[in-house]
């Protein structure tokens, strides 16, 4: 039988033990938290209005990314100012990994250069991890206008200057630039109408409030493929394989233009590199997925695929080109 300074004894002894049990796991917990990746949803967010191509991609990929991850994957839309509000709020995120950003050409190549102000750094706030897509940009008009060609366009808008009007899904966006760059190489006197994504203005051109839009295919294909709109040409050098008939702008008359978009993944620059490559990998690994290689082709995009440090090196060279077609287009806010 034990003495009663032996019971104290060991009761405190227990105490002790437990008391260190708890407060080793305590201190392990963050640990722990730290290695399992993702362990709460996760959110894109996308930095144009809901139904146009960022954000079609964006749910695409969200969808897959779900089950890849065992984790709800949100879509959050921030428009506004060409893409720059999203973009910002986004860098400002918290370097966990658990906010990422389907950004474009648009913001990580062009409003850099179209913008004094934009609000972020594209390459200082931001990790790259890939490219999701690149589609063909394609020149669409309401069906009631008096044109089906491009040389009809020209025709049209040099007898009736500063009246044929285009719209865009942002000042700063492919879309916009599509547009500067066959105005500067055509001389057109064309009117810029710049939205808060690409599926209000497809909104006020099947209205006919405007005329024509250079749009991202995968947002404007269905309207096209329903009647509803009339594609002009694409932008790109060769035919899209989900509309063979239409020609592209140097076929069209335009010899020289060309002009594709893209769209990639980013994080928070200072997101731990586990994060970024646990993430990298569940991205290439959806974007391998035969389902969704379909969602995407069938919109007229094409997969992509690239390292992170790939992805940098291609914005690099990327911005540099657009930075040369703003100053040259004359394009502004």
């Amino acid at each position: 039988m034990f003495k009663p300074s032996q019971i104290i004894s060991r009761r405190a002894g227990l105490k002790s033990l437990a008391a260190a049990a708890l407060l080793g796991a305590v201190g392990m917990a963050p640990v722990a938290a730290q290695d399992v990746f993702p362990s709460k949803p996760l959110t894109i967010v996308v930095p144009f209005a809901a139904g146009g191509t960022t954000d079609i991609l964006a749910r695409i990929v969200s969808q897959a990314l779900q089950q890849e991850l065992g984790q709800t994957v949100i879509v959050d839309n921030k428009p506004g100012a060409g893409g720059n509000i999203g973009a910002a709020a986004a860098a400002r995120a918290a370097a966990d990994g658990y906010t990422l950003f389907m950004g474009t050409v648009g913001t990580h190549a062009i409003n850099a250069s179209l913008y004094q102000k934009p609000g972020f750094d594209p390459i200082k706030d931001f990790a790259p991890l890939t490219r999701v897509a690149t589609v063909p940009n394609l020149l669409v008009a309401n069906p009631k206008q008096p044109f089906k060609t491009v040389k009809e366009m020209i025709a049209y808008a040099k007898a009736n200057p500063g009246k044929l009007n285009y719209g865009s899904s942002g000042s700063g966006s492919s879309i916009h630039l599509s547009g500067e760059l066959f105005r500067s190489m055509t001389g057109l006197d064309m009117v810029h109408v710049p939205y808060k994504g690409s599926a209000p203005a497809i909104t006020d051109l099947l209205g006919n409030q405007i005329a024509v839009m250079f749009d991202n295919m995968p947002s404007a294909i269905q309207h096209v493929r329903s009647g509803k709109l009339r594609p002009i040409v694409v932008t790109t050098a060769k035919r899209s394989p989900e509309l063979p008939d239409v020609p592209t702008v140097a076929e069209a008359g335009v010899p020289g233009y060309e002009a594709t978009s893209w769209f990639g993944l980013w994080t928070q620059a200072k997101t731990p590199a586990p994060v970024q490559q646990r993430l990298h990998a569940a991205i290439a690994k959806v974007l391998k997925d035969p389902a969704v290689i379909k969602k995407i082709n069938d919109q007229g995009g094409d997969i992509v695929i690239d390292t992170p440090a790939e992805f940098a090196a291609y914005i690099k060279a990327e911005s540099a080109k657009w930075g040369k077609v703003v100053k040259d287009s004359g394009a502004q806010v």
